[in-house]
């Protein structure tokens, strides 16, 4: 095989390193077959996929991807619209408690934070998906907080699909500064009473808004990335409520009535009704300027410490009917064409989570709370407020 002048210990090293490539296309070829057969497996399947429904550009976005899906797999992508994922959650304990293990309804979820982590806890998700697809080896995991969300390590049970960034979207003139702090935002209400309200938690852009303000008002008090304890709810919740009970009478309706979510919100903004809205995605004022939907006066804000960044992801429930055709449509949405098609302001704006050719352009980050506080904020808030 060598030849025999050649030292026997670089001919044992070069012998390893042949063997070990070999493995490796053996693994790359087995790996192929493997995705072959999940192809084969998924064609002329239904999937039902469970995923929010309250934006234009999403619900549009979803259809483009099922005509494709259809015409290369066979697949028919079913986009089961709700407000919150939530209910796809409640169904799947449902089943749970139901002992059915199998032939669930939902076969393909977009979740994140705390709905990730209750269905994490509660073995809902089927295991090892993030490594059974193949398009996984163009995220940009090492660049991106990917593989945690909300603190709460993956480990596997979903796949990322995009990047969101909580910010503001104001009218020319509203605020002088990209960054703008809390008591920035009070004053304004203070000098133009009624024109400022945020969606009512437990909506992700509401409670994303509270913990935007108890991230600059508490300091970026490293309890928060963690599992709240008793100590610190009773050390840092007083000063959002202290804030909250000064701006809520400046609020649209006096802070006795909330926009239902952010695109409500945002058409209020662009109707002259409100002067600001939110969002969780850095590329919507953009988009939507560009669409026509909203001024091109507009501007964009985040809070001093940064704008809240996690991303989204998908799962299959460990239930699901049909995984393999949902596998495949997983693998379609992380694909490079698909997220350029969604990164573009056209058709969604939403960032990527692949390499791409170029890069995207994102606010200055914070680092988004553990998925504990979400459930303390909205608890604590409605029943302080409503």
């Amino acid at each position: 095989m060598f030849n025999c002048s050649l030292p026997s210990a670089f001919k044992r090293a070069l012998t390893a390193l042949l063997l070990m490539s070999s493995a490796v296309v053996v693994q790359a070829e087995q790996t192929a077959e493997d995705w072959s057969d999940v192809v084969q497996e998924a064609r002329g399947s239904t999937v039902f996929f469970y995923a929010w429904g309250g934006s234009n550009s999403v619900n549009q976005y979803l259809r483009w991807a099922g005509r494709h899906l259809n015409r290369q797999y066979g697949i028919n992508l079913r986009h089961v619209k709700v407000s919150d994922i939530a209910e796809a959650v409640h169904r799947l304990r449902s089943d749970q408690a139901a002992g059915r293990k199998q032939g669930g309804a939902i076969d393909l979820l977009w979740i994140n934070g705390e709905n990730f982590h209750a269905l994490k806890e509660s073995k809902l998700l089927e295991p090892e998906l993030l490594s059974a697809i193949p398009n996984h080896v163009h995220l940009l995991t090492d660049e991106l907080p990917l593989l945690t969300d909300f603190g709460v390590p993956v480990d596997g049970f979903e796949v990322p699909w995009g990047m969101g960034q909580f910010n503001i979207i104001a009218r020319d003139g509203s605020f002088a500064e990209p960054a703008i702090t809390p008591e920035q935002l009070l004053a304004y209400a203070e000098q133009n009473p009624g024109r400022l309200s945020y969606p009512k938690p437990p909506d992700f852009i509401g409670t994303t808004f509270l913990k935007s303000l108890l991230q600059a008002l508490a300091d970026n008090d490293q309890r928060l990335y963690r599992e709240p304890s008793r100590s610190a709810e009773r050390d840092l919740l007083p000063v959002l409520w202290d804030y909250l009970d000064q701006l809520h009478p400046l609020l649209w309706k006096k802070g006795q009535a909330f926009p239902k979510d952010s695109a409500q919100q945002l058409q209020w903004l662009a109707d002259g009704q409100l002067h600001a809205a939110f969002s969780f995605n850095p590329q919507e004022m953009d988009s939507k300027v560009g669409n026509g939907r909203l001024p091109e006066t507009v501007t964009q804000h985040y809070f001093p410490q940064g704008a809240i960044t996690n991303s989204h992801y998908l799962a299959v429930p460990h239930n699901a009917s049909h995984k393999a055709a949902a596998k495949v449509v997983i693998n379609f949405l992380i694909s490079r064409s698909a997220q350029a098609r969604k990164a573009d302001p056209r058709y969604w704006g939403d960032p990527v989570v692949v390499r791409l050719d170029e890069a995207e352009a994102l606010l200055p980050s914070a680092e988004e709370l553990h998925a504990g506080w979400q459930e303390r904020l909205e608890a604590h808030w409605l029943a302080r407020y409503q």
